[in-house]
């Protein structure tokens, strides 16, 4: 007996399993991360796919939106049979094959598949307290990165030598910037130097305004409270740290 393997799928735990994915702690907003959230209705092609309002922002979403699975016209259920296949190995040939799809639909959806569900993922916005440090990597041998120092630290005893100077992508010694809420997320990117100009739009798109920002004493952070935060940063001192002060 021929079975159509795409109609033992449910739709309506497919977008439920979206929804848990996605918001495990409750449906938030795309844009602004508000968790004033209410429910208008269903798509009009997809009866499952539930659309929200944000009370706070205005922002209309679905359970799709800044997803790889929106503004394609498979359905759910059959990009989670597609995902299913790959964890069995298929080729590219055989899930087209066993789905009834153009290879080169395939093709795109297993690439999209392997970066991650959520491709568009709204930026992380941290608050409360966080920590911003930076960090220089100078390339190891056989391609290996080796971590040169963060500021204020001592470097390793043995690594290749690097230029003299705060390190740049140019230097072959790229500085890695960290901004940390404490218990809460982290978000780590490499930069192409360590100026003001530089790391400015980054902090001011990442940490939300008023949010106290603790940092060591390196002038880069002298305008975090002219950019709207309260800064407090790590001074050092013989036998230690000092105590952090308002800068």
């Amino acid at each position: 007996m021929l079975v159509n393997i795409q109609s033992l799928i449910d739709a309506a735990k497919c977008y439920e399993a979206i929804r848990a994915i996605r918001w495990p702690g409750g449906v938030g907003c795309p844009k602004c991360n508000s968790q004033q959230v209410i429910k208008q209705g269903f798509d009009d092609t997809q009866a499952h796919r539930q659309r929200y309002l944000c009370k706070a922002c205005g922002c209309r979403f679905d359970d799709l939106t800044h997803t790889i699975f929106a503004g394609h016209h498979q359905p759910l259920y059959t990009w989670f049979l597609c995902l299913y296949m790959m964890g069995l190995n298929l080729s590219n040939q055989q899930i087209a094959q066993e789905l009834d799809l153009d290879p080169d639909d395939v093709q795109e959806m297993t690439a999209q598949l392997r970066t991650g569900i959520v491709v568009k993922k709204p930026p992380v916005m941290l608050s409360g307290e966080v920590e911003c440090d930076e960090l220089y990597i100078v390339a190891g041998y056989k391609g290996q990165p080796e971590v040169v120092r963060s500021q204020g630290r001592k470097g390793r005893r043995r690594r290749l030598k690097a230029r003299p100077g705060r390190g740049t992508k140019a230097k072959e010694k790229p500085p890695i910037f960290g901004m940390i809420q404490r218990s809460g997320e982290v978000v780590i990117q490499m930069l192409n130097n360590v100026k003001q100009a530089t790391i400015a739009p980054l902090i001011k798109s990442t940490i939300a305004p008023g949010t106290l920002v603790f940092t060591d004493e390196y002038q880069i952070y002298a305008k975090l409270t002219a950019w709207g935060y309260r800064h407090f940063h790590r001074v050092p001192c013989s036998g230690g740290v000092c105590p952090r002060r308002r800068w």
